[in-house]
């Protein structure tokens, strides 16, 4: 037995050395501020490229670095004034619906480097950004879940040419109540199979049969979780049109979720754009007269609404069905009409939209129809001082006019301000929101909080593995030297991996490669007490070192098996900060693995391998 290297571990152990310190190494450069521009449909054109560059050339800057990759524009800046300066420097000329402008941090690394690799996103404690925690309105949620059965209800009474009926829906129940008592009968096996996740009840008196309604338990579990995916996903959307890299977007228990924005300075407008839940409904006029008889009296006629308008403040009734809503809409733009000039949002409806529509529109042409301009809005007051919020929800009839043709999938709507048609525009695209959500917290971690928090984590992984490679060399000599090796590596490989996989690093995943740190050391301690045993009892210097790594391999197998079970549960139970903890520590157990057993013996022996004797240095 001589121990002696096959060819293909050396070059397998050379090839993932090299490229984990490829992967590793634009870590090691840093960030710089970044303005951001790109298309929002489709790529940036050079065009908008020649605008943008030109605007902040204009703008007297100095030593501005410019990048052109994956179809956007990125300029360099050396302190964040400039960059903040640049960035509505570019605003003012570039066209908002077509083009997004944003603050971002991008890898200082040289051009070639890159080419190969991305340094791992930093969270937000070690980034600076800010974090939110939203609360879904769930009570609205289940009753718009409710209100969608009314329209159904209408629409299958409408189609049976049921006549003396009346549909409603008021403190979470659903009602129809019909004249005679054959027609509930009729009408409720069509109903029972249009909705399935409702309970029925029904009763009669001397005049009329009646059928309540409302959402089965199942059923509200059901729309719950629904609810809170759709407002994930619209949040995600919206975060991707303020261009943040790497986001957190996170359920939290069944009503609450987190997001967190690393590198985000403009929080006033991630707030706005985040909160905001504007969006467009499409309704037809109740009739040319009555509008102030009804806001006189308060007497709104059945069937009908009462909403304000916009440009004159006076009242108008519409009817309660809706034609189309936000959420039925797929893409929207922000522009101008061609004949009055005016700031107008363009909106693309979905197959189903279009089809409602399409068919509300043929029937209703040379009626009336009104758009529908609905937000909450946030207003801040101080009052003895103290900051006071109060959320107020505006409804506004913004537009109407008369249906001269058919409309289908394409159409514009005017009434907005420029800068409104924009911001709407945007939401549109985003997705709607399918319940109102609140801020229940917000933090905001400074850039220079998130500075000192990676020097610190920096400083506290060097010190700990220079004090653990110092011991180990004391204590096992030439072989506390391989081990030291062998944790270099073990690092570098982590932070390789976590780069590949474009992972976020946050200070509980610092704790976790600290901690891999230990255990990577532990592995070759067992190894070389297991050595030394082998030397004690007589064994060949060949035969020590071959028993000591095949016998000590069991052992720390079930060790490390044991650790990944506990971080996969981390993983799978924790949220956030937990979550990021288990994935380095998962990526450390395995790469410490591939370091302490198959790097270390590689390196024993290509320095003891083909020798004879029981002098080793351990």
């Amino acid at each position: 037995m001589n121990n002696a290297n096959p060819l293909w571990k050396v070059l397998l152990l050379a090839a993932v050395v090299l490229t984990g310190a490829v992967l590793a190494l634009p870590n090691l450069f840093g960030s710089d501020l970044a303005v951001q521009v790109s298309g929002r449909q489709d790529p940036l054109t050079p065009d908008q490229q020649f605008s943008a560059k030109t605007a902040i050339n204009e703008a007297g800057f100095e030593g501005v670095e410019y990048r052109e990759e994956d179809d956007r524009l990125v300029a360099l800046f050396q302190n964040q004034d400039d960059q903040l300066k640049a960035r509505d420097q570019v605003l003012s000329v570039v066209e908002p619906s077509t083009t997004s402008v944003a603050l971002n941090l991008v890898s200082a690394s040289p051009d070639w480097l890159r080419k190969f690799s991305e340094p791992m996103y930093l969270g937000l404690d070690l980034r600076g950004g800010v974090h939110f925690l939203f609360e879904v309105d769930m009570d609205e949620a289940i009753k718009s879940a409710e209100e969608r059965f009314v329209s159904d209800w209408k629409r299958i009474v409408r189609e049976e040419k049921v006549k003396g009926f009346r549909i409603e829906h008021k403190d979470g129940v659903i009602s129809a109540r019909f004249n005679v008592e054959a027609d509930r009968d009729r009408m409720l096996d069509l109903f029972r199979q249009e909705g399935r996740d409702l309970d029925f009840k029904t009763s009669e008196d001397d005049k009329y049969g009646y059928i309540e309604a409302n959402l089965t338990d199942a059923a509200v579990v059901t729309e719950k979780r629904a609810v809170l995916q759709q407002n994930i996903t619209t949040l995600r959307n919206r975060v991707n049109e303020l261009g943040v890299s790497e986001p957190v977007i996170q359920q939290q228990g069944l009503e609450r979720i987190v997001v967190q924005l690393p590198g985000v300075q403009d929080t006033a407008r991630a707030k706005r754009i985040l909160g905001a839940t504007a969006t467009l409904e499409y309704r037809l006029t109740h009739g040319r007269e009555g509008d102030w008889a009804a806001a006189r009296s308060g007497a709104v006629p059945a069937g009908a609404r009462l909403y304000k308008r916009r440009d004159t403040g006076g009242p108008i009734l519409l009817q309660r069905d809706i034609i189309v809503t936000g959420d039925q809409i797929k893409d929207a733009s922000a522009g101008f009409d061609q004949q009055s000039g005016a700031p107008a949002v363009f909106v693309n409806l979905d197959g189903a939209g279009a089809k409602r529509m399409q068919a509300i529109t043929a029937e209703n042409v040379g009626n009336l129809m009104a758009v529908v301009y609905k937000e909450n809005r946030i207003d801040v007051s101080f009052v003895d001082g103290e900051e006071v919020v109060k959320e107020r929800k505006v409804e506004d009839v913004i537009n109407f006019a008369t249906i001269n043709d058919v409309l289908s999938h394409r159409f514009q709507t005017t009434g907005l301000g420029g800068g409104e048609a924009t911001d709407l525009a945007l939401l549109l695209r985003a997705g709607s929101l399918k319940a109102p959500i609140n801020i229940v917290e917000e933090r905001t971690v400074g850039p220079s909080l998130g500075a000192d928090n990676i020097r610190q984590g920096f400083l506290s992984a060097v010190v700990g593995l220079i004090v653990v490679v110092l011991f180990m060399i004391w204590y096992y000599r030439v072989f506390g030297m391989v081990a030291g090796a062998a944790l270099i590596t073990n690092v570098v490989l982590i932070v390789a991996v976590l780069s590949l996989l474009q992972a976020t690093l946050t200070l509980p995943g610092i704790a976790g490669i600290v901690l891999t740190t230990g255990m990577a050391v532990d592995a070759n301690v067992l190894i070389f007490e297991r050595i030394r045993e082998e030397l004690r009892s007589g064994s060949s210097m060949q035969a020590a070192i071959s028993a000591g790594y095949d016998k000590a391999f069991s052992t720390i197998a079930d060790a490390n098996i044991t650790t990944l079970i506990a971080a996969i549960v981390l993983f799978s139970m924790g949220t956030g900060a937990i979550k990021g903890f288990a994935i380095t520590l998962t990526i450390g157990i395995l790469t410490s693995m591939f370091t302490a057993i198959f790097g270390s013996r590689v390196l024993i022996n290509a320095i003891y391998g083909g020798k004879r004797g029981k002098a080793l240095a351990i």
